[in-house]
């Protein structure tokens, strides 16, 4: 068993006004992200699937498609695969995310 403090793992920048922390077990990825007013994360897909909550201000999300705006307590599901991006309409922006399998290209990052 392990314990974690979450603003003590070393942040990464995956992309301009955009900070993540990540914890990972065998079979999943935890992400907290912190993302700027007006940052973002651009468009991608990855194998893994998602599930999301926003914690605090607001999130643009755009998933397969569809475009949505995502506020404290919202979440969503993004499969495996499916096109998305975000960007912080009202920030700075908090998000909890969970990745299954786990997130190997960011071990390796």
């Amino acid at each position: 068993m392990t314990y974690y403090d979450i603003q003590e793992i070393q942040p990464k920048k995956p992309a301009e006004g955009v900070e993540m922390r990540a914890i990972h077990g065998e079979r999943m990825t935890l992400a907290f992200f912190t993302i700027a007013q007006g940052s973002g994360i651009p468009e991608h897909a990855h194998p893994h699937e998602q599930i999301g909550m926003v914690l605090k201000g607001k999130l643009q999300l755009m998933i397969a498609g569809e475009k949505r705006i995502v506020a404290p307590g919202g979440a969503y599901h993004i499969p495996s695969n499916a096109t998305h991006s975000g960007l912080c309409v009202e920030g700075p922006v908090e998000v909890l995310e969970m990745f299954s399998p786990v997130r190997e290209d960011w071990l390796r990052s």
